[in-house]
């Protein structure tokens, strides 16, 4: 199974393109990920045609079986630099309509960036993308920065065990979803 792993955040020390970076080495032998970010995508303008950089995205997630969205959480919401790469992909093309879609999250509060999930859920529903969005248990990650050792590693045994869960979890869906 193939799966775009996609950081929604544009800051240069990202603690969710940790996450999947450590997802993707976590279960590199199970499926076949390829990290993406948002970082560098022009501001969405209205009216104005996408970008090479937005329609090479839009190509990756058109290619993937699964798109794994790592949100981060700004003021209580999706960043504007994730929700300015969807505006783009929600417009100019429309690679997310029918795809399977799973969202996790870390942030350095303790909530783990359970807003921002929340509501690019709710986003990735809407007219324009129409993507099939996992909703069985979230993986939301507080305290980042003590999550991580030198290596990317996640250092808590617990939360390695929890995501070995969500992702069976997720492959039960995606069975159920591509029948």
């Amino acid at each position: 199974m193939k799966i775009l792993a996609l950081s929604g955040s544009n800051a240069d020390n990202s603690f969710n393109l940790a996450l999947l970076k450590f997802i993707a080495k976590h279960f590199a032998d199970k499926y076949d990920f390829e990290v993406a970010s948002v970082k560098g995508l022009p501001l969405f303008k209205e009216g104005v045609d996408a970008s090479t950089e937005v329609l090479a995205l839009g190509k990756k997630i058109e290619d993937a079986d699964i798109v794994l969205i790592g949100s981060p959480e700004q003021q209580h919401s999706v960043t504007s630099a994730l929700k300015s790469a969807l505006e783009w992909l929600s417009s100019s093309i429309h690679p997310f309509k029918d795809k399977p879609v799973v969202v996790v999250s870390t942030s350095p509060m303790p909530q783990g960036a359970s807003r921002s999930q929340l509501r690019l859920k709710t986003v990735l529903t809407s007219p324009g993308f129409n993507a099939h969005v996992f909703n069985g248990d979230e993986f939301m990650m507080g305290f980042a920065p003590k999550q991580f050792d030198e290596n990317g590693d996640l250092v808590d045994e617990g939360t390695v065990k929890f995501l070995d869960h969500f992702f069976t979890e997720v492959d039960d869906w995606y069975a159920q979803i591509t029948k």
